[in-house]
């Protein structure tokens, strides 16, 4: 294939002259889908973003979607592998233990690997699992299709969006129709040991006319490819860091663990659907998702402060790092028709649940409390959380075909969650007393200890009135009235140092002083759209719409007054919470369809206002991650996409987009930041400036992906190409405070596929050329420094580390519909 010889930068730069023309032919607009591989199908595939059964060409607002062919055509996994065929949506992809961020036309101001284990994707976009708002990274398996909604979308959804939704689309319980499948995937990875596996099944079964069930289950068993070279035999007896020149020191204290980010996972969904008459239509389904994740997917090679040379496919932390995350979701989702209009009911009871541990130990000694004077000293963490939500939406869609349309709608929203960090420090009770204390020991060893009680309710009502003036010019606005009440309850101790060193029983007591904060807002947010069509194959449009985040507290206790002078982890009073951050969203875009429908071009041209973006910052004492309110930013830019049938049995399909996002305003401490040597003792703050780029996205991302189809024997034979490519996204805003700039990097994926009556077979390489790809960090170069413990010795800080990629994978997959 041509694309095979083409570079990183060829093949940005090959993207980009194609995509400038096609804007400046018709500044189109980012809707795109591709059902079953031909351009046709971009026009053909319905979809229901905007309540409405419409075509993707025939919507006059910036969405798309891929369909459930697709899916499984190009081997989608996750939401991070759809993404980047999809222009405007970049996922910060750092394996499945992390909280990856959803990141639309730049809207983050998260500098990379601060956002660990987030249960929002970030904020700034919602998800949506049928009607019901959740964030949940669901597995693609027996999905209709993924939409995707660029821009603030409240006048739509009850959950309100800052800058987009996302729906998962599942495929609900067919009537009259006995019908299922089996499923498997079977690969390895070119630096992993172990085949991994990925099975399931799907059932569907009709009772009698008006009632159906369907399942499916699916059990993931992902071997991994990270290696962890450097545990500790026994954490707080082993030493983390011996004389590695000493093969024998280093067997009495180390060990290796190959193939470390492991993931299991059980994932399924029940429904069941009544359908009396053809004016009610009712589902009830349960969904339940099951992750048990090894360890990071992360890299430490690179890294010159330590000794010893470090595969590129190595961890440097000194504990495993695994993570479990449970979601169960049942929703019962109802449409009436009414006659007049269709009234939707939409009522969602859901719980998440995490269970992680975490290696501690570097930044402990960054806090120059002289823990690392402690010859064996490791810390980790456990953390648990638990979300309960339960949400309610009522939407009524008017029908007809008066030119006078309407949508109403209402939304209800309450979650809890609990949760706290436990950090433990094995024997170091024990190397105080034999220093200086005279308290007693520590039984359980925690160091550290911190919880966090939320609850927060929402509720609001949203609407959208159309009004079409003609068969070609429609004008739309739209309004959303909103509330919120947040409360929150947190608070620290440190009870190793209060009971070692200041005496306290019982030993094993946990003394919390908690603090609150109680957030509130109200308050209109508006859309105006409109759109004319030139012919029935080309459509222009013009959207402003206002988006909406929510504020909260930052889960830090307050500071006494005065500030005692030993050890303490507190919020000043500017630190405690964050408030509400709003975007105004312009847009022009436009559908076209080209040759007798054979071309399929679409983009958008936008720009963004962002109010008082919420980024990340550290509190003073303690270096705790936190999130602040920062100075105006704007984002703008251009996306493209096209889906072209240029001859029988070949198409190809395309994405391109370019985007800039930066601060306006100046923004006082943005950015902590240490130097060497040294390190909370040094502290410093960066200000961001106007001018600033944001971190987290690329400027230029883009797609293509060709497939050849021929008919062989009694069935069909399929080969396809991918190639998706990014680059130049920095790791903090303005790379300032010793922030670094990822490089580009451009990944290809193969396949051959082979399709009869009721089966199909695939061979695929996934990550072709085995390109390595760094997608993150966690702090900077200046965290990994060289200090001593009190015998003299060295002992190696680790707080910086690359999040990647999957090496090459190869595997064949197959699928036997009955």
């Amino acid at each position: 294939m041509f694309l095979r010889s083409i570079s990183r930068t060829a093949l940005l730069s090959s993207i980009s002259a194609l995509a400038l023309p096609l804007v400046t032919l018709a500044a189109p607009q980012v809707a795109f889908a591709a059902d079953a591989g031909d351009a046709a199908s971009v026009s053909e595939l319905i979809v229901t973003a905007t309540r409405r059964d419409t075509t993707i060409q025939d919507t006059p607002v910036n969405i798309a979607a891929v369909g459930g062919e697709e899916i499984k055509e190009q081997g989608f996994d996750n939401l991070a592998e759809i993404t980047r065929f999809v222009p405007g949506i970049f996922i910060v992809d750092q394996g499945a233990r992390q909280g990856n961020n959803i990141i639309v036309r730049g809207l983050n101001a998260t500098a990379l690997g601060s956002n660990d284990n987030n249960n929002d994707g970030g904020g700034t976009v919602a998800t949506y699992v049928g009607d019901i708002p959740l964030f949940v990274d669901l597995k693609l398996n027996d999905i209709e299709r993924v939409e995707f909604l660029l821009g603030p979308q409240g006048t739509l959804y009850g959950a309100g969006t800052l800058g987009g939704a996302i729906r998962y689309i599942p495929t609900r319980p067919r009537l009259g129709s006995w019908e299922g499948g089996v499923r498997g995937d079977a690969y390895g990875y070119t630096h992993g040991r172990n085949p991994s596996t990925d099975f399931g099944f799907t059932v569907n079964a009709p009772i009698g006319d008006t009632f159906a069930v369907r399942f499916n289950l699916d059990w993931l068993n992902d071997q991994g490819f990270i290696d962890q070279p450097f545990l500790v035999n026994q954490v707080g007896v082993s030493d983390p860091d011996p004389d590695f020149t000493n093969p024998a020191a280093v067997r009495a204290n180390l060990h290796r663990k190959k193939d470390v980010n492991t993931e299991k996972t059980l994932s399924g969904r029940l429904g069941f659907r009544w359908a009396p008459t053809d004016a009610i239509d009712l589902n009830l389904t349960y969904y339940y998702q099951n992750a048990q994740v090894g360890g990071r997917q992360v890299s430490g090679a690179g890294v010159t402060s330590f000794p010893v040379k470090v595969d590129k496919w190595s961890s440097l932390m000194r504990v495993t790092e695994p993570n479990e995350v449970t979601n169960q979701l049942l929703a019962l989702e109802g449409s009436f028709d009414l006659g007049f209009a269709e009234l939707t009911s939409a009522t969602g009871v859901s719980r998440y649940e995490a269970d992680g541990r975490r290696d501690q130990t570097d930044l402990l000694i960054g806090l120059e409390y002289s823990y690392e004077a402690f010859p064996s000293f490791t810390a980790f963490t456990n953390e648990q959380r638990e979300d309960k939500g339960f949400t309610q939406e009522l939407r009524l869609v008017s029908k007809g075909d008066s030119p006078l349309s309407w949508i109403v709608g209402a939304y209800y929203n309450r979650k809890t969650e609990d949760g706290f960090s436990k950090e433990f420090t094995p024997f170091y009770d024990a190397y105080l007393k034999s220093v200086f204390a005279t308290g007693p020991l520590r039984p359980d060893s925690v160091e550290y200890y911190s919880v966090t009680n939320r609850k927060l309710t929402e509720s609001a009502g949203f609407g959208e009135l159309s009004y079409q003036f003609n068969d070609a010019f429609q004008v739309t606005v739209g309004g959303r009235y909103y509330t919120y009440d947040l409360e929150v309850e947190s608070g620290v101790d440190l009870p190793l140092w209060a009971t070692t060193v200041g005496g306290r029983t019982p030993v094993d007591a946990l003394v919390v002083n908690y603090s609150t904060v109680s957030q509130k807002d109200k308050g209109w947010l508006f859309k105006f759209n409109t759109s004319y069509k030139f012919s029935d194959d080309v459509m222009t449009y013009l959207t402003i719409s206002e988006g909406y985040r929510i504020g909260s507290d930052n889960g830090v206790a307050a500071c006494p007054n005065p500030l005692p002078v030993n050890q303490i982890v507190c919020a000043l009073p500017n630190e405690t919470e964050y408030n509400p951050d709003k975007t105004l969203n312009y847009e022009l875009g436009l559908h076209s369809q080209w040759f007798d429908k054979r071309l399929t071009l679409n983009g958008a041209l936008y720009y963004i206002q962002w109010k008082k973006p919420q980024v990340d910052s550290a509190t003073q004492n303690g270096l705790q991650p936190i999130t602040i309110n920062g100075g105006d930013a704007e984002s703008k830019g251009v996306e493209v996409n096209f889906a072209a049938d240029l001859f029988e049995g070949f198409t190809l399909r395309g994405s391109y987009m370019h985007n800039l996002t930066e601060f306006t305003e100046g923004t006082p401490n943005l950015i902590p930041y240490i130097t060497a040597p040294g390190f909370q003792g040094t502290l410093q703050y960066a200000a961001g400036a106007a001018g600033d780029r944001l971190p987290g996205s690329p400027q230029d991302q883009g797609s293509l992906y060709a497939r050849y189809e021929m008919p062989i024997f009694e069935g069909n034979l399929a080969f396809g190409y991918g190639v998706t490519a990014a680059g130049d996204v920095l790791t903090l805003a303005g790379n300032k405070g010793g922030g670094i700039t990822l490089p580009a990097y451009a990944v290809h994926n193969l396949s051959v596929e082979y399709q009869a009556e009721m089966w199909k077979a695939t061979l695929y390489a996934d990550n072709l050329f085995d390109t390595f790809v760094k997608t993150g960090v966690r702090n900077t170069p200046a965290y990994n420094q060289v200090v001593s413990d009190d015998t003299g010795a060295n002992v190696y800080q680790r707080g910086f580390f690359y999040a990647v990629l999957p090496p090459r994978r190869v595997g064949i997959r197959f699928e036997r519909s009955f």
